[in-house]
């Protein structure tokens, strides 16, 4: 089916998030009109140039012949054409050649990239996060060098921390990095699950790497950060000889195909540090932040693209008599629990766009707001979103997926319909970039704690503060209820969170997180109501709609799996796996 990019839902969810008024402080050239236009002509090459390759894509997938990677059929001319169209450079410093625009309309149009085709999404999503990451600690030879090509999107960068005894436990890296008594550095080892680690749609390729000194202390404190090129840059920006680093192999998975998934081994690469000695981890956790906002919006537009096909489905088989119209035979929209699981999804969608576009609004004020105070409140409240913005949207993507296949039915089962690659493309989201319980344990641990809970307060004041204007609103009073009721869950769960430490909050992570995405895509879907209250079209209606349908079946569902919090805790401890064996 045809790809639409979702640019006045897009639109809406930044409105609500507060775009409008950092883009007319922040910038004198930029207006919702032209924001609106740099969304739409996004749309339109997602459309027209990544959506027709996303089948081939996973049907055929990148090669791996001769030691290098090929990528899928036609990545290589879309991404040329994606660079030219200055799409890798939207919100880069102009220093280094970037358009210096927000990091919420990058977003909003990498959400378009994603759902349109998600395994060549990856390639500038990495890519992106190694501009930042050079950006706060490359040196002055890295910055004048390397970033404004990895900025204008000549070159692609990859993030290289996974081991095959290293996976979230980065303590266990063991790749080594030898000076060469020059000044730099060799590495020596092998990574694994390296995205984009090879291919031949761009002549250079940056490795950000994970490696430890000869005389590093033990544990994460040892770790450094390099930059190892696939041919190394020369003082005069030209390109040298093949560095000594490459592909062993690629992997064969579930889904993404298309995104080259690749063995990296380094024998002897050179390298130049990034950073500070010993303090990789920090340095890389810049990329991986960027990472995982990212990630969250993977799971938005694989859900969008899963819906918009499902949909379309449903509009044109036809079974069994319609109870609303008679109609016999009827498409599958006719029938009650069809619609009503579509509802659900186009709600779901939503509210996981707009935890991730405020998310990713909340950056720019980290960095535009006019006081320091400003700024450091919206860091603040950045940091409590983004476990929640990665981990409860990529659990919608794969939830809404899964939905897809079902409104499919049989049909959704068999490859034929392309229902089952959203599916399949969906299940890595939760996985990578920090896995969602990964991400449970640092909300519990490090998010929720800050200010002694203040952070997640001064949220939960906010979100009631719109209580009383939903109560008071046509049609909405019923969300407002439960909102207030979902709200007060949110805040007795985090009483007790910071009330309980070890085992116990350990145990509640995942759930917790689950009930914060559940109510603060409530308010999102609130507040998208009340913006486009009185409008009298078919889309601005649907807003009120979507806010009840969630209502009735998310929110109403807080008390609940609040009061359901402390409950395992002693089961998980007294259960062991032998009792659970056949």
């Amino acid at each position: 089916m045809t790809f639409r990019a979702p640019v006045r839902d897009l639109a809406l969810s930044l409105k609500i998030a507060g775009h409008p008024a950092l883009v007319s402080t922040s910038f004198t050239e930029l207006d919702d009109d032209t924001v609106t236009a740099v969304l739409e002509a996004a749309g339109a090459f997602t459309e027209e140039q990544l959506a027709p390759l996303n089948r081939k894509g996973d049907q055929v997938g990148a090669k791996y012949e001769n030691g290098k990677v090929i990528a899928a059929p036609g990545f290589a001319d879309a991404y040329q054409a994606f660079v030219a169209g200055g799409w890798n450079s939207l919100s880069a410093d102009p220093e280094h050649g970037g358009q210096g625009l927000t990091k919420a309309m990058e977003l909003a149009v990498f959400e378009m990239v994603h759902a349109s085709n998600m395994a060549f999404g990856l390639c500038p999503m990495l890519t992106q996060g190694a501009i930042e990451a050079l950006d706060l600690h490359g040196t002055e030879r890295q910055k004048a060098l390397v970033l404004p090509k990895l900025v204008s999107g000549e070159w692609t960068g990859t993030m290289n921390l996974t081991e095959p005894q290293a996976g979230s436990d980065l303590a266990a890296v063991t790749t080594r990095a030898e000076p060469d008594g020059q000044g730099g550095y060799r590495l020596y080892g092998q990574k694994i699950f390296i995205t984009w680690g090879d291919h031949d749609a761009a002549d250079n390729i940056c490795h950000l790497v994970l490696a430890r000194l000869p005389d590093s202390p033990p544990g994460v404190k040892g770790i450094s950060l390099f930059l190892a090129t696939k041919r190394e840059v020369l003082d005069d920006g030209s390109l040298g000889v093949a560095n000594e680093l490459r592909a062993g192999s690629i992997e064969h998975k579930l889904g993404i195909h298309g995104s080259p998934t690749c063995v990296m081994l380094f024998e002897g690469a050179k390298a130049e540090l990034v950073g500070e000695i010993n303090n990789g981890i920090a340095h890389m956790f810049v990329m991986m932040n960027a990472a995982r906002l990212q990630v969250g919006v993977q799971g938005v537009a694989i859900a969008e693209r899963a819906f918009q096909q499902a949909l379309a489905f449903s509009q044109e088989r036809r079974q069994g008599r319609a109870v609303w119209s008679a109609e016999q035979p009827a498409p599958l929209y006719g029938h009650p629990d069809v619609r009503r699981s579509l509802l659900l999804m186009k709600a779901k969608i939503e509210a996981a766009r707009g935890i991730c576009m405020s998310t990713g609004v909340l950056a720019d004020q980290g960095r535009l707001a006019a006081s320091e105070a400003e700024r450091a409140t919206a860091k603040a409240r950045q940091e409590l979103l983004t476990p929640i913005a990665k981990a409860w949207s990529t659990d919608i993507g794969v939830e809404v997926a899964s939905m897809g296949v079902q409104i499919h039915g049989g049909m959704g089962f068999i490859e034929e319909t392309g229902a089952a690659q959203h599916y399949r493309d969906a299940r890595i989201a939760p996985i990578y970039e920090g896995t969602n319980g990964i991400q449970a344990i640092d909300l519990i641990g490090r998010k929720v704690p800050m200010e002694n809970g203040g952070v997640m307060d001064a949220l939960c004041a906010d979100m009631s503060a719109s209580v009383a204007d939903l109560k008071a609103a046509p049609g909405l009073a019923r969300v407002g209820e439960r909102l207030e009721a979902g709200i007060a869950a949110l805040e007795r769960a985090t009483d007790w969170i910071l009330q309980n430490k070890g085992p116990n909050a350990l145990a509640a992570a995942t759930p917790y997180l689950k009930l914060a995405g559940d109510v603060i895509g409530g308010w999102m879907l609130g507040r998208q109501a009340l913006a486009v209250a009185g409008a009298d079209d078919a889309w601005s209606r649907s807003k009120a709609a979507l806010a009840r349908i969630y209502a009735s079946q998310v929110l109403a569902l807080a008390p609940g799996l609040a009061d359901g919090l402390t409950e395992n805790a002693d089961d998980l401890e007294a259960v062991g796996a032998e009792a659970l064996e056949a």
